[in-house]
């Protein structure tokens, strides 16, 4: 195989991002991104980024940048839908001591203006506003083209445009299509400043149990001055359709109604704890809605000299707080395949399908598992399920579980040391 001196990303979200960024700092290899937006996307609250995808940024060398923007904890504190606490567990204590790192909670538009400016240090080009219409591969190498009647050719296309990929329609995989997983959420962001005193108590993760859904409550910032909720819950498809429209009209009537869903959703949460979450609904002033979309799993990944990264090849529900890590290991694998003795990218496709799709399918099933809890239940089943939770917890601290990573296995997978048949180098 020749060697590849040219690379074509679409998509400039944090899979687009890390894979210029990670291509040209290892493999030498000129990248170029477009984006279909006109600027970079302000939409999204904030994440959290585990160890394994912590790391990666590391490597990446931006690490530092986003925890001076990010918050770090990695305590969970569970509350009942009368207010009582269950309990409280580490989630990355274990992990932390392996890795180096705890887990970080970031607002998107934070992570995306660090790797940004990673990106125009490293000279790497970005073209907005470029809506791809066609893909086609010759001896030449991948050609692009654009709805203004633009063009561009390379070595290597990487689809990193999401789940409604345009490279995995246009050329890669049109029969898989997203799917709704039966969970919607809505969140906001809001100042600290802006809510009672007790709000500047919330030093972690907090989730809160209802009949009707998850209540989550976080800080997003270093000094805790900003937080990030959501209401994770169970949503029909609406009666209009599986549609744009129709999910577009139910948006509307979410947002406009959300304090008063949300102030009966509450309703039973009581003491200092129910007041302070019915005090940040209050303080709201803007929500944003979201249907959760998945991609099935299976389908191909790579076609000719096309590859999809990220969420383009296995978009999954954010439940188990994976999401941007599985598209960093998406691509630091692929850089060290690129670098290894495979001859062709035929043979580089196939050993990174060979080894992604085991890991992708366990971390795919425990986002869908921890989405039904999400589901609305009966009472009498909520209270069953916080009774087991808090046998579950208080057992967890007492035999102390943490010290044997119980729950926290795939935080410390590190995408680098994986075997690589025939690699030159780590």
């Amino acid at each position: 195989m020749s060697a590849i001196q040219k690379a074509i990303i679409i998509g400039a979200g944090p899979a687009g991002l890390a894979a210029a960024l990670r291509l040209s700092q290892r493999n030498h290899i000129s990248c170029v991104v477009y984006e279909i937006r006109s600027e970079p996307t302000t939409l999204g609250g904030a994440i959290g980024i585990p160890p394994n995808g912590l790391r990666l940024l590391h490597r990446l060398g931006v690490y530092e940048s986003l925890a001076a923007r990010g918050a770090v904890s990695s305590k969970l504190t569970v509350h009942s839908s009368n207010g009582t606490d269950l309990g409280e567990i580490d989630l990355a204590s274990w992990s932390e001591r392996k890795t180096g790192f705890g887990l970080m909670r970031i607002k998107r538009t934070d992570l995306l203006d660090v790797l940004l400016e990673a990106t125009e240090k490293a000279g790497i080009t970005i073209h907005y506003d470029k809506r791809l219409v066609a893909v086609e591969e010759s001896a030449q190498g991948v050609s692009v083209t654009f709805s203004d009647g633009s063009t561009d050719t390379a070595d290597l296309l990487l689809g990193c445009d999401g789940i409604h990929s345009s490279v995995r329609t246009l050329h890669v995989d049109q029969n898989i299509v997203p799917e709704y997983s039966g969970v919607s959420g809505i969140f906001s962001l809001l100042p600290t400043s802006e809510l009672s005193p007790s709000a500047s108590s919330v030093s972690c993760l907090n989730a809160t149990l209802t009949p009707d859904g998850l209540f989550v409550l976080m800080p997003c910032t270093p000094s805790g001055d900003g937080l990030f909720w959501f209401f994770s819950y169970e949503v029909p498809i609406p009666a209009s359709g599986d549609t744009r429209d129709g999910w577009e009209e139910h948006r509307k009537k979410e947002v406009e109604r959300f304090k008063y869903n949300l102030f009966d959703v509450l309703h039973g949460v009581q003491g200092l704890w129910g007041h302070l979450l019915r005090d940040v609904v209050s303080q709201t002033k803007v929500v944003k809605f979201y249907p959760v979309f998945r991609l099935p799993l299976g389908g191909s990944w790579s076609k000719g000299n096309c590859l999809l990264l990220g969420d383009a090849a296995h978009a999954m529900q954010p439940h188990a707080g994976q999401g941007v890590s599985m598209a960093l290991e998406d691509v630091f694998l692929l850089s060290r395949l690129l670098e290894s003795s495979y001859t062709s990218t035929s043979d580089i496709f196939a050993k990174y399908d060979e080894i992604r799709r085991p890991r992708i399918e366990k971390i795919y099933k425990t986002a869908a598992s921890n989405a039904d809890r999400r589901k609305k239940t009966s009472p009498w089943r909520l209270r069953i399920m916080e009774c087991i939770l808090w046998i579950g917890l208080k057992g967890y601290k007492y035999c102390r579980l943490d010290r044997w990573g119980i729950g926290q296995k795939d935080l410390v997978y590190d995408i680098d040391q994986v075997e690589i048949l025939g690699a030159f180098r780590l």
